[in-house]
């Protein structure tokens, strides 16, 4: 069934229910979530866009995903201290009045994996990496479950193909504490209407909770489609195997 899904190109499937469906996504840049951006602004989707990123190339593609969308709003500044996943969570249910998809988009860079040697590191890595999807995905699936909203979470975490053993190593880490944070969070509101998947990299071993192997950006945008339409509303606590998604700009 997962091969089914990825199969198809983003395009392909129409998914008239997500016209008007109010979707947040997080950690937006040029090089990542530009077709999954786009796929909910195609299906007329009501968005509310994080990211990081201040270039006339963002510029270029908030004009054009405006252009299609049903309704835009850009928070173009990378979270912090003050500018908390929380607080940019609660501002995106508030002025959409609720919110029925949320995507968190996260990159590991090559640069990012050779900086880490000592297990300290590693897993200030994963904190850093895991610790800003975790905190929008507890204040989304409360919100979605306080106000008995059916709704789905993809937290997507994507990385160059590890090029050596050490590399491998610490993407197997992240993707253990990926796969771990997932089965917690979907555990948490298994009683309500909230669905929570995930999207990491690829395991090195063979893993029970994986799917198909998404290999391109256009492959995590129809899944997250998938997922947030009427089809995927079975589907929850899964973890989806990427695999060199994350190669520009890095």
């Amino acid at each position: 069934m997962y091969m089914s899904v990825i199969a198809r190109e983003s395009g392909a499937e129409t998914y008239p229910e997500l016209a008007g469906a109010r979707v947040v996504v997080t950690g937006l840049s040029t090089i990542l979530g530009v077709d999954l951006a786009r796929g909910f602004a195609d299906r007329k989707a009501r968005l509310v866009i994080q990211t990081a990123e201040r270039s006339p190339e963002m510029v270029e593609l908030t004009a054009l995903l405006a252009s299609s969308a049903s309704d835009l709003a850009l928070f173009d500044v990378p979270f912090s201290a003050t500018e908390t996943p929380t607080r940019f969570a609660q501002r995106a249910a508030k002025d959409l009045g609720g919110i029925d998809t949320m995507v968190n988009l996260v990159s590991v860079t090559q640069t990012e994996l050779n900086a880490v040697d000592t297990l300290d590191e590693i897993e200030d890595l994963i904190v850093a990496k895991l610790g800003p999807a975790r905190e929008a995905t507890e204040v989304a699936a409360n919100r979605m479950a306080l106000t008995w909203s059916e709704g789905t979470i993809l937290n997507a975490v994507v990385a160059p193909a590890p090029q050596t053993a050490r590399d491998a190593a610490v993407l197997g880490m992240l993707r253990q504490a990926l796969a771990a944070m997932t089965a917690d969070l979907a555990r948490r509101w298994s009683g309500d209407v909230v669905r929570i998947n995930a999207v990491g990299p690829k395991a090195t071993t063979l893993d029970t909770m994986s799917g198909a192997c998404l290999t391109s950006e256009p492959d995590i945008a129809a899944l997250a489609l998938y997922l947030a339409s009427r089809k995927g509303r079975t589907l929850t606590g899964h973890v989806f195997d990427a695999e060199g998604v994350a190669r520009r700009g890095c």
